[in-house]
């Protein structure tokens, strides 16, 4: 039997359980989408430590520091420990209240926000080495403002070393990642309701 990370992380109930069994494809597809990052065939182009390090991150930018953040964040650890305690606390320091971004739409731009960008220090890098640090900021580009992507911080990615199909897999990671933790709020949010 597969174990369902999605169940482990928010500890099911046989309520729950219940629940979740209404929506099998889906459930069977959150886990395979799981596993096709976390267990891939090939860590050519993107490393397991380096999966593990940025799913850290991205996890703890939410202010995950609870389930899913720690879930991760212990996966880190156990992969790279020296890196996984610098990319915690990074994330913890850069976790902001967002998203921000400029829209190019003209009737959009009154909802334009304006927030912090995250980049490592020269400290940092020094200790993450450039393509670690390049994922890192471009992690929190696209938790925070996905709408400002553009092809400048995709060069910033080919620069510090990230081929094509990395920068493919680390955005599929990022976004499976907020996609997974959506899941998991909402099913706690269900799990108190059915303990209430």
């Amino acid at each position: 039997m597969t174990t369902d990370i999605v169940d482990q992380i928010v500890g099911v109930t046989p309520a729950l359980d219940e629940l979740r069994r209404r929506r099998p494809v889906t459930r069977e597809q959150l886990q395979a989408s799981f596993d096709a990052l976390f267990s891939p065939v090939s860590t050519v182009e993107v490393s397991q430590a380096e999966r593990e390090l940025i799913a850290a991150f991205a996890t703890r930018l939410a202010g995950d520091t609870d389930a899913t953040g720690t879930f991760y964040a212990d996966r880190a650890l156990a992969a790279d420990p020296q890196r996984a305690a610098v990319v915690i606390a990074e994330a913890s320091e850069a976790a902001v209240a967002g998203p921000f971004g400029a829209y190019t739409e003209v009737g959009l731009q009154g909802e334009n926000t304006e927030g912090e960008r995250y980049t490592p220090s020269v400290e940092v890098a020094e200790v993450l080495g450039e393509r670690l640090s390049a994922a890192l900021a471009h992690t929190h580009l696209l938790v925070f403002r996905p709408r400002e992507s553009a092809a400048d911080d995709i060069q910033r990615l080919v620069d510090a070393g990230w081929s094509a199909d990395g920068i493919v897999t680390l955005s599929q990671l990022v976004s499976f990642l907020a996609f997974q933790q959506r899941v998991i709020t909402g099913l706690k949010a269900l799990q108190k309701g059915i303990a209430a």
